[in-house]
C-alpha cells in the first residue's frame, strides 16, 4: 500500500539548519577528518583540535555559541564533504531501532513528513543505509 512512497516522499530539505544544531553533534571518522580538513585547507590533526570535541573518545564537530555546527553559516559550508551522519540525515539508523524517533525528529526538521506511515519510513531508512554501506 505504501510500497511506492520514497525517500522524496517522506522527506524534502528546508535548508534550515534545524538538523546542525543541538545536543551530540554529527560524528567524524577518520576519513571525515581527512576529507573535510583537505576541502578547508587545514592539517587533519589540527582540524582535530580546533574543530572537534570528544565525546568519549570519539570526535565530533563543534558546535558554535548558537548551537549549531561551527560549519554552519546560513548554510553548510562543507555540504560537498560533509560526514556520512550528516548525508545520511535523517534516514538514520536511530529510526530503526524505535520508529518514533521518526516523529520526534519531525518536531525540529520541518522537511520530515511526521504523518508518513512507519511501514514506509522503516522501508526507506533500511533501503537509503543499505545504499550508503552504513550498517542497518
Amino acid at each position: 500500500m505504501f510500497s511506492d512512497l520514497g525517500p522524496d516522499d517522506l522527506f524534502e530539505c528546508q535548508m534550515c539548519g534545524e538538523c546542525c544544531r543541538g545536543y551530540g553533534g554529527a560524528y567524524v571518522g577518520p576519513g571525515d577528518v581527512r576529507a573535510i580538513a583537505e576541502f578547508i585547507g587545514e592539517d587533519p590533526e589540527t582540524f582535530r583540535d580546533r574543530y572537534c570535541q570528544l565525546s568519549g573518545s570519539r570526535p565530533l564537530l563543534a558546535q558554535g555559541g548558537d548551537g549549531r555546527c561551527v560549519f554552519w553559516d546560513h548554510l553548510c559550508t562543507i555540504h560537498p564533504v560533509k560526514p556520512r551522519m550528516c548525508r545520511q540525515w535523517p534516514f538514520i539508523r536511530a529510526i530503526l531501532v524505535d520508529v518514533r524517533n521518526w516523529r520526534t525528529m519531525a518536531d525540529s526538521c520541518p522537511g520530515i513528513r511526521a504523518d508518513a506511515p512507519e511501514e514506509a519510513v522503516l522501508r526507506v531508512v533500511r533501503e537509503k543505509l543499505a545504499e550508503s554501506g552504513a550498517p542497518a
